[in-house]
């Protein structure tokens, strides 16, 4: 087993939330990776991968995102409130994909089983992080008071909108840190559960 971390990344997408919440647009993208040991597949993680802009390397997986906020305005003779506010986030997951050899080893095979299981979560998990906060910012949007003219409205909107983005990337980013923190232990607990359930005729072998 690889001591190196695998870091995960960010990036973006599109899906659906209930009925009078944001909107989510998801998709998912695979690349192929190749390899017979365990070093092998880490190579290759780090060659193939998602390279994202902010870091500037490859990285296991990613989840690229972009916010977009529609609003309407409702003007009175004296004063401008926010009609109504639909915000969009699209999603784009990038997964790895292993061409596994005919003989590859059992070991290795339960590995990457459980890694590119807790890639996906990982990944999934940025997702939810997204969509709870386009949720928070279309509330607080919709809660604005009226301003006495639109240009201040939309000020207002626009003051809200960076707040709430910029708490969504400390969140992401909190969330990264503390997943390459527990990276390790997380991999080997999730190791023995899968091997406990083989061993319980949970999962087949």
């Amino acid at each position: 087993m690889t001591k190196r971390p695998l870091l995960y990344a960010l990036m973006l997408a599109f899906a659906a939330l209930p009925a009078g919440a944001a909107s989510l647009v998801k998709t998912y993208s695979y690349f192929s990776i190749g390899g017979r040991t365990l070093d092998d597949i880490g190579t290759q993680l780090t060659k193939l991968g998602p390279q994202v802009k902010s870091t500037g390397m490859r990285h296991p997986g990613a989840t690229q995102m972009a916010f977009s906020t529609r609003v309407s305005y409702a003007e009175k003779s004296n004063s401008c409130r926010i009609a109504d506010v639909n915000v969009i986030v699209k999603v784009k997951v990038i997964l790895p994909e292993w061409r596994r050899p005919r003989k590859a080893d059992a070991g290795v095979r339960l590995f990457w089983a459980t890694l590119s299981a807790d890639i996906k979560r990982h990944e999934d998990r940025h997702v939810e992080i997204a969509k709870n906060h386009a949720r928070e910012l279309e509330d607080a949007l919709k809660a604005t008071y009226p301003q006495k003219t639109c240009d201040a409205a939309k000020a207002k909107a626009a003051e809200i909108t960076a707040a709430i983005l910029a708490k969504h990337d400390r969140a992401q980013v909190q969330f990264d840190r503390v997943e390459t923190i527990n990276f390790e232990s997380r991999i080997l607990r999730l190791l023995r559960y899968r091997m406990e359930r083989i061993e319980n005729g949970r999962l087949p072998g």
